[in-house]
């Protein structure tokens, strides 16, 4: 009788969380969703957020917005959204550096493997090596040269210490044994605001956030990481084909929701997602942007952060780079 009893109350609260779920998806969101991006508006990450945001909000006729949370290289905004509710309405528009941040900052609040639940993976992108207009090189080799004939003068920057960019940076400089020094700026953008301005020389920056002051003559691009060449800038090798097949840093960028979101949350935001990943026109903007559309399962995107985390822990190691 009691096995007969137990039973039915298992089955009870089946049948109850089943149908919680479903209501659940049925009115979600029923608020604005805030995705939080760790970075300053203008850059790359905050560029293909808006693009996703609000193609989402056209196509659930819900409203979807960013929510900019820069600083601490990515660090303050990762915590936010960590901390959050976990009722699908504050999500973070996660990036590269969820599998970095592990192997750079001592005593992080928040850990990528528990705290988060992935949804899915919007697109990834190549880092381009730019420089300054007034540097005296138009190719890699020649910058190569430069670096070496002026050890501790070529200043480069990046969105924050322990980003991809950061870590690209230090990863290059190791390889050619040439001192390079790192201007680490709140965000991408401000640190391509100065270095269209000249006051750093270089930038190891994310296809997305260079792409339009490489078409617009701001910055000169010398190379580009992956195995073969942008669309969009068909005229500028692989890091490969200009001499350094040892060199990559792809950067990535995805969803995810604080832990304790319901799976029914997750799988609609995953299925709304990747049917925007579908839209031909956001497969342009995002090409055109110097982005690869992505997609796929929430396991998917589970399984691709933990690879990331292995090979981030490596070149992190390698680079001896480490933060507070």
């Amino acid at each position: 009788m009691k096995t007969l009893q137990t039973t039915l109350a298992v089955l009870a609260l089946v049948c109850v969380t089943s149908a919680a779920d479903a209501a659940g998806t049925d009115t979600y969101p029923n608020q604005l969703v805030k995705i939080i991006v760790p970075f300053a508006p203008g850059g790359g990450s905050d560029n293909i957020a808006r693009l996703i945001s609000s193609r989402l909000s056209e196509r659930t006729g819900k409203i979807f917005i960013v929510d900019n949370r820069p600083g601490a290289g990515t660090n303050i905004g990762n915590e936010q959204a960590s901390r959050a509710e976990p009722d699908g309405n504050t999500l973070l528009f996660g990036q590269v550096t969820l599998s970095i941040n592990p192997h750079v900052y001592k005593g992080l609040k928040y850990d990528v493997r528990t705290d988060f639940v992935p949804i899915v993976q919007i697109a990834n992108s190549p880092s381009v090596l730019v420089v300054t207009t007034s540097l005296p090189v138009r190719t890699l080799g020649e910058f190569v040269d430069y670096a070496k004939a002026n050890p501790g003068k070529l200043n480069y920057g990046s969105g924050g210490t322990g980003t991809s960019v950061h870590l690209a940076g230090e990863s290059f400089s190791s390889l050619i044994n040439a001192k390079m020094v790192h201007v680490p700026y709140r965000g991408s953008a401000p640190a391509v605001t100065d270095l269209i301005g000249g006051q750093i020389q270089a930038m190891f920056d994310t296809a997305p956030s260079a792409l339009p002051h490489i078409k617009g003559g701001k910055v000169r691009a010398l190379a580009v990481t992956g195995n073969k060449r942008l669309s969009s800038l068909p005229d500028v090798p692989t890091f490969a084909e200009a001499g350094r097949p040892d060199f990559d840093a792809p950067a990535w960028y995805g969803l995810l929701a604080p832990k304790g979101t319901s799976p029914a949350v997750v799988t609609y935001l995953n299925t709304q997602v990747n049917e925007v990943l579908r839209d031909p026109a956001v497969q342009k903007q995002l090409r055109e942007s110097g982005a690869e559309p992505v997609g796929g399962t929430a396991a998917d995107f589970t399984a691709f952060i933990a690879q990331e985390n292995n090979r981030w822990k490596e070149v992190a190691s390698t680079a001896k780079v480490s933060a507070e």
